[in-house]
C-alpha cells in the first residue's frame, strides 16, 4: 500500500472489510437473475426505441446495423475485464472502486467523477426521453396534446421528466429489491414490444430501402461541422461525420449510449447473494441479449423506411420506432411502440439512477465525498445518497437542453472502459493469487484490444464533447485536491498509523539502555 498521497492505493481486503461496517452496511438480496433484468433494463430502451432510427437518418443511413456492431465489439470486450473485476473485488461503485484497488486514489476519485458524469446525465436524458414519448402517447391514445414542456421565467422546463425523476427516486429509497421487482414485470412488457416490433416490422420491409447501404457524404451543415464534427473525421481530413465512412464510425460511439447498463450491473455488486458467480452471468448474458435485439430492430426500421425518412423533424423533433410504424399507416403498431417506449424507459432511468447512487455511496463511504451520503437507512439503502441524485437529475433533466448530453455519457462511459481493461492486467500482476470467481480469457490481448477499440470510439466523438470533458475532468481534479485528499478515510488511517509508529519509537528511546 502506497503511503504517499494520492499514489495511495486500497488493499481489496481493505475494501471488502469496509462492506460489513453496520451504518454503511447494504443488504444482499440480488441474484444473477436480478442482475440480468437489471442490465438488459437499463440497455433496452434508448437504443431501440429512438437511437435506431434517428442515428440512420442523421449520421448513418441503412449502415446503422454496423454501427450497433462497432459500438458492440468494444463493449463486449470491456464487458469480460468487468466480469473478473466484479467477481473479485465485490464492492458497490464498480469502475472508481477497481481503479482505487490498482491505480489509486487521484486515478480512483477522477474515474468516480468521470462516472458521476456518465449516471447522471444518463438519468437525465433517458427522463427527458421518456417526456418525449409521453406526449407522443397520449397523442396517439386520446388526440389530444399534452405539453410536458412549460416556460418558466422564460426557460423551458420539463415537468414531465421531473415528475418520473421524482417518484423512481422514492422507490430506490425504499429498497433495491422492489426495484428489482418493478424492474422485471417492465421489462417483460419491454422485451414483448421489442419483439413485436422485429416481427410487425419485417413484414414491411421494403429490400430497396438498405441501398445504398453506406450512403455518401453529405454536405456539411450547420449542425454537423466545426466542433460538432467528430475528432477522427477533422484530424484525417474529412469534410463532415454526416453518413459516409465517417458517419458510420462516428455513429457506432454514439451508440455506445445504448450499452451502457453492463457497468452499472457492476456498481450493484455489493448487494448481490453470490457476487463471483452471479456478477459474470448478469453482465455477460445482458449484453448477449442486447446487442442481437438491437441489430435486428436496426435492419427492421431502415428496411421499413428510407434513411432520408428518419432524419430529424424541421422543428428538432428525432425520429423513432413509433414514427417509421406512424409514416407506414401502421397506427395501431406505433400506438404500442409509443406505450412500450414509454415503459421501457422508465427501468432504464430506474437503474442509471441506482447506478449513480451507488457510485455516489462508495466515494461518500471512503471519504472523497462528505460521509454522511454514506449513511444508509432502516431499509439498507443509502436513502441521503439516493436524494441527492435525485434532486440533481431532476435539476438537469427539467432544464437542460439534452441534445449534445449522449456524447458526453460515452465519452464518460468509454474512459471508465479504457481504464478498467488495464486495470486487469496490472492486478493479474500484483495479485496473481486472487481468488477470481470469473476470469477474463486471452490475458493480456482481450484487454489490449477492449482498451484500443474504447479508444477508438473515443476519438469519434466531436470535438465539442472532447473540450467538455476535459473541462469537467479539470473541475474534478480541483475538488479532489481541495476536499477529497483531505478527508480520505484512508489518509486518515494511514496518520493515524504513521503516529502510532512514530509514538512507539520515541517511546523506545525514553527507556535507559540496559534497563
Amino acid at each position: 500500500m502506497s503511503r504517499y498521497g494520492i499514489l495511495r492505493t486500497k488493499s481489496i481486503e481493505q475494501s471488502i472489510a469496509d462492506t460489513d461496517e453496520p451504518r454503511t452496511k447494504l443488504r444482499k438480496v440480488l441474484t444473477a437473475w436480478d442482475l440480468t433484468v437489471f442490465g438488459v433494463a437499463v440497455v433496452i430502451g434508448t437504443g431501440v426505441f429512438t437511437l435506431a432510427a434517428s442515428t440512420a437518418g442523421n449520421m448513418a443511413g441503412p449502415a446503422v446495423s454496423v454501427s450497433f456492431l462497432l459500438a458492440a465489439v468494444p463493449c463486449g470486450l470491456a464487458a469480460l475485464c468487468y466480469a473478473e473485476f466484479a467477481s473479485t473485488v465485490p464492492v458497490a461503485g464498480s469502475a472508481y472502486a477497481y481503479s482505487y484497488v490498482v491505480f489509486g486514489e487521484s486515478v480512483a476519485w477522477i474515474l468516480g467523477w468521470d462516472l458521476i458524469l456518465e449516471f447522471a446525465l444518463a438519468a437525465a436524458v433517458v427522463s427527458k426521453g421518456w417526456s418525449t414519448y409521453l406526449k407522443q402517447c397520449v397523442e396517439l391514445v386520446t388526440g389530444t396534446n399534452l405539453p410536458t414542456t412549460v416556460d418558466v421565467g422564460g426557460v423551458p422546463f420539463d415537468w414531465a421528466a421531473v415528475l418520473l425523476v421524482a417518484v423512481l427516486t422514492t422507490m430506490l429509497a425504499l429498497g433495491t429489491k422492489l426495484s428489482s421487482r418493478v424492474n422485471q414485470v417492465i421489462t417483460a412488457i419491454k422485451i414483448t414490444v421489442v419483439l413485436l416490433v422485429i416481427v410487425v416490422g419485417f413484414s414491411h420491409i421494403d429490400p430497396a430501402n438498405y441501398s445504398p447501404f453506406v450512403p455518401p457524404s453529405a454536405t456539411p451543415d450547420a449542425g454537423n461541422s466545426g466542433d460538432n464534427q467528430s475528432l477522427f473525421s477533422l484530424v484525417f481530413g474529412g469534410q463532415t461525420s454526416t453518413y459516409g465512412i465517417f458517419g458510420v464510425l462516428a455513429a457506432g460511439s454514439l451508440l455506445c449510449f445504448a450499452f451502457i447498463g453492463f457497468d452499472m450491473i457492476a456498481t450493484a455488486a455489493e448487494e448481490t447473494r453470490n457476487p463471483q458467480k452471479d456478477m459474470p452471468r448478469g453482465i455477460l448474458t445482458a449484453l448477449a441479449i442486447v446487442t442481437t435485439l438491437y441489430i435486428a430492430v436496426s435492419l427492421v426500421v431502415t428496411g421499413m423506411r428510407p434513411y432520408t425518412a428518419l432524419k430529424n423533424r424541421p422543428d428538432g423533433t428525432k425520429a423513432t420506432m413509433a414514427t417509421a410504424f406512424a409514416d407506414l399507416g401502421v397506427n395501431w403498431a406505433a400506438t404500442v411502440v409509443a406505450v412500450g417506449a414509454l415503459v421501457g424507459l422508465t427501468t432504464v432511468t430506474i437503474v442509471t439512477l441506482l447506478g449513480q447512487t451507488r457510485v455516489l455511496f462508495a466515494m461518500s463511504r471512503d471519504g472523497l465525498v462528505p460521509r454522511q451520503f454514506a449513511v444508509t437507512g432502516s431499509r439498507g439503502t443509502p436513502v441521503r445518497a439516493t436524494v441527492l441524485v435525485g434532486v440533481v437529475v431532476a435539476a438537469v433533466a427539467g432544464f437542460a437542453p439534452a441534445e449534445k448530453l449522449e456524447e458526453m455519457v460515452n465519452i464518460g462511459t468509454l474512459s471508465a472502459f479504457v481504464l478498467v481493461s488495464i486495470g486487469v492486467i496490472v492486478l493479474r500482476r500484483t495479485r496473481p493469487e486472487l481468488p477470481r470467481g470469473f476470469r477474463t480469457p486471452l490475458v493480456p490481448l482481450v484487454p489490449v484490444l477492449a482498451a484500443l477499440t474504447c479508444l477508438w470510439l473515443m476519438v469519434n466523438l466531436s470535438v465539442f464533447t472532447w473540450l467538455c470533458f476535459l473541462v469537467w475532468m479539470a473541475i474534478g481534479t480541483f475538488i479532489y485536491f481541495a476536499y477529497g485528499m483531505r478527508h480520505s478515510v484512508l489518509g486518515e488511517r494511514q496518520r493515524e498509523q504513521a503516529g502510532a509508529g512514530a509514538a512507539e519509537g520515541t517511546g523506545a528511546s525514553d527507556v535507559p539502555v540496559g534497563k
